[in-house]
Order: structure tokens, then sequence, then C-alpha cells
């Protein structure tokens, strides 16, 4: 797939002062790509959008490159102890997406240039939890391998933690441009977990993403390369045909991964749900959309604080897991799985 080029592009103008912001400047100049010059990356006007869908698509190609000021890391359990951010927003445009709700009516990328203070910072909680292990998940709010071209900001925390005693990085991503995370030296303290789908889904909701066959040269590169390796499939949907679909996928996977040594290899499993906010949103940004948003074919699960989401009923819910659970039994025996519903 195509790396992902911004449009245009707005500095907060302290981020010039720092090694990673002069590159990123520029690479930006070199691509003849228009900056503007901000007093902060928390305040950007100036992206354009008559409606929904066309502020979206603006931010989409926006990015801005600023400073990581608030380093107070939020709890990401059950994936990690700990969440951190390189970036913010995510340069794919996944009709589903729970960014659609969390990241505002124009999520434009952001990307922060202060990264040793970053890891000095994940430094200081790591030395609080030892000797126990603390691990940090960096993509709950972005997909950092989707901008790792224009930063080198992902090898720069795999080489962090490969150095760290009690310290360890997990990334997800749908993105497929992995070849400079190759030689690294990772000490395998780093775990990438693919997120995978059927053909169906990433045709249709997961657009500017890499595709399926590229997601899985890809994993195949990182588990060619010794790096701990996982796979989130999600958001798994019940539709005409998908059981072959999915059983394809998995079978495809088995078979890179065939001639590789990974141990430990896991799988997330999270079925496609939805909340009423989200689906306005998505409906909003994509008005054509596919998706299966029609909560008379939903059951309705209340959450944690009196808010819930629409969920397949227990006899979808059932034959989707009890399939995906035999498939990955069949083809990857040794594999652990996680469930979310």
């Amino acid at each position: 797939m195509k790396r992902f080029r911004p449009e245009q592009a707005f500095f907060e103008k302290e981020a010039l002062e720092y090694p990673l912001g002069k590159r990123m400047h520029t690479f930006l100049q070199k691509h003849s790509i228009p900056i503007t010059i901000i007093p902060s990356h928390n305040r950007v006007t100036g992206i354009p959008g008559a409606n929904p869908m066309e502020a979206y698509r603006n931010a989409k190609r926006t990015i801005v490159v600023g400073i990581k000021r608030t380093m107070e890391l939020d709890i990401c359990k059950p994936s990690a102890n700990y969440q951190f951010s390189l970036s913010t927003g995510c340069v794919g445009g996944c009709h589903y997406c729970y960014l659609q709700t969390t990241m505002g009516k124009k999520p434009y990328i952001r990307i922060y240039v202060n990264t040793d203070e970053i890891f000095d910072n994940l430094n200081q909680y790591i030395e609080k939890r030892a000797p126990r292990l603390t691990f940090f998940e960096s993509s709950s709010s972005s997909d950092p391998v989707g901008v790792e071209h224009m930063t080198g900001s992902l090898k720069k925390a795999i080489e962090f933690f490969a150095k760290s005693k009690y310290g360890r990085l997990r990334i997800v991503t749908k993105f497929a441009q992995v070849d400079s995370l190759l030689d690294i030296h990772h000490n395998q303290h780093t775990r990438f977990r693919f997120s995978l789908n059927s053909d169906y889904v990433i045709r249709n909701f997961e657009q500017m993403t890499a595709t399926l066959e590229e997601r899985i040269e890809a994993a195949g590169k990182i588990a060619q390369a010794g790096y701990p390796l996982g796979f989130i499939l999600a958001p798994i949907m019940h539709y005409e045909g998908w059981q072959d679909e999915y059983s394809y996928m998995l079978s495809h996977l088995s078979k890179t991964l065939a001639n590789t040594s990974v141990k430990d290899l896991t799988f997330e499993l999270i079925q496609y749900r939805f909340t009423k906010a989200a689906k306005n949103i998505i409906l909003e940004r994509f008005p054509n959309t596919k998706l299966d948003m029609d909560e008379s074919n939903r059951k309705y699960k209340w959450g944690k604080y009196g808010r819930g989401k629409w969920v397949y009923p227990d006899e979808k819910s059932k034959e989707l897991d009890q399939f995906i659970r035999q498939q990955i039994k069949e083809k990857f025996p040794a594999a652990r799985v996680q469930y979310f519903t």
C-alpha cells in the first residue's frame, strides 16, 4: 500500500526546537506540504469542512506536530498496565472505530516530538513497579506504524524497551510498513499484534489501511524477525459468507507462519458492537456505509456506567465464537485465545 502523506500540517512553534520536529519540518517541506505555525497543538483551526463528511475527510489528511505535556498515564486493562502515546489519531478510515466517538469532529493526526521526555516518564512508571514487569500499550489512541515512515518514533520506542529490564511494549496495527523495524535489537521486549479481519470487512469498512494479504505478509516478516506476535480479530462480523472468509483468513495466516518459530502466539477476539452515539457519528461521516447497525437484529447489553451497546443476539454470538475458536484450535493449537464481548 502507499505510505500516508498529509495534505497539510500544523506545527506548534516549540516543536521546531526538537530534533524530530526539525526532521518532520524538513520532510514536509521536501514534499511541498503546506505548513502553518500555531501557538499550541491543542488549538487547531483552519481545517475546512462544510459538513461532517468533509470535516472528517480533511482532518484525516492533516497532521499536527506538537509537544506532549500531560505525562500522567491511563490504565489500559486488560491488554497492558498503562497506555502512552507517541501520536494520537489514526491515518486509517475505519467506519466502526471507537476513535470516531473520542477524537472530536475533526480527528486529525497529532505527532509528539519530545520522545526522550516521554520515555523518561515511562521509566518512572517502570521503576515504581520493579521488579514486576510493566506492560505499556502504544496503540490505544493511534496506530504508530501508519506514520512511522515520517517519525521513526516507534523504532526508537522498541530500542528503548529492548534495554529496559522490567518494561515491555505492545503494538497494534492495521498497516504493513514494518521493514524499518525488522533489524532492530528488540530483545523480544515488544509484542506486535496485527489487527486482522475478513477480506469483506477490510474492503468495505477499513479504508486507507493495508489489505489482508499485506498485513499477513507483514506479520510473517515480524515473526521472522523474532518478535513476540499476536493477532486481534476485530470486529468479527456476521454476514453472508462469513464462515468461508474467516476460514480463508486463518488458513492463509497459518501457511505464512508455518516456517517461523513463533512462541506464545495470541489471539484476541472481539465481535462487532456499537453504541447509539457511535452509530450517529458513523452515519454522519459514512452515510452509505454497509455496516449492519439495525437495532432490531441486536441485543442491548448494559455497561458499567448506565450506558450500553448493541451486540449480536446470543445465538449469533455463540455461532461466531464457536466457529472462530475451532478454526484457531485447528490451525494454531498452541495459541492462547482471549474473547471480549
